[in-house]
């Protein structure tokens, strides 16, 4: 008894060292960007394979699209890293939108593994800008990329937004990677 006794307090005394030495702040969920720096092969593989169908989908199609949203007079290196996270953020926003649009039922089974993905690198962007830049504004290329982007949510019509997300989808993985290159990205 007096061995349970003492091995509760003992127990408790540690654990309120140990809660003194590490603060609550260093128990946080860190979100690293390097493992964006070099994709797995099967995603972008799934990637490849779902943009190869869609283009054949757009093929059949009568869609006249002028969206030349992923038309950038700067390069994605240009950016800070924080407006290199929030441009990718903002690209999967709209890419993960389009992919949720309902669509033909082999499309939609193709379409699930990349927006599984996609959805996964969008979280852990918006993980990363909680953590380690909170208050950051965009620059004033972003700025007016991002309200490009919002006029085109408004003016575009759904099927638009979704060929062009879709097909310019490795220009964001390729942002993506950019971002989580940092200052290495050139």
């Amino acid at each position: 008894m007096l061995r349970l006794s003492f091995t509760l307090l003992l127990a408790l005394v540690l654990g309120d060292c140990l809660g003194a030495a590490f603060p609550p702040d260093a128990l946080k969920k860190s979100f690293s960007l390097s493992k964006y720096q070099f994709l797995v092969p099967h995603e972008l593989k799934a990637v490849q394979k779902m943009k190869e169908q869609f283009e054949d989908i757009m093929l059949l199609s009568d869609r006249k699209c002028n969206t030349r949203l992923f038309h950038r007079k700067w390069n994605t290196a240009e950016l800070s890293v924080a407006d290199r996270v929030m441009l990718v953020e903002a690209e999967l926003e709209l890419a993960t939108a389009m992919l949720g649009v309902p669509a033909i039922p082999g499309f939609a089974e193709t379409r699930q593994r990349p927006l599984t993905f996609l959805t996964q690198v969008r979280e852990d962007l918006r993980g990363w800008m909680a953590t380690e830049a909170p208050s950051h504004q965009p620059s004033g290329k972003l700025r007016h990329w991002l309200q490009k982007l919002q006029t085109a949510k408004k003016t575009e019509t759904i099927g638009c937004l979704e060929a062009s997300a879709i097909l310019h989808l490795f220009q964001v993985l390729n942002d993506l990677r950019c971002a989580a290159l940092r200052e290495q990205c050139t």
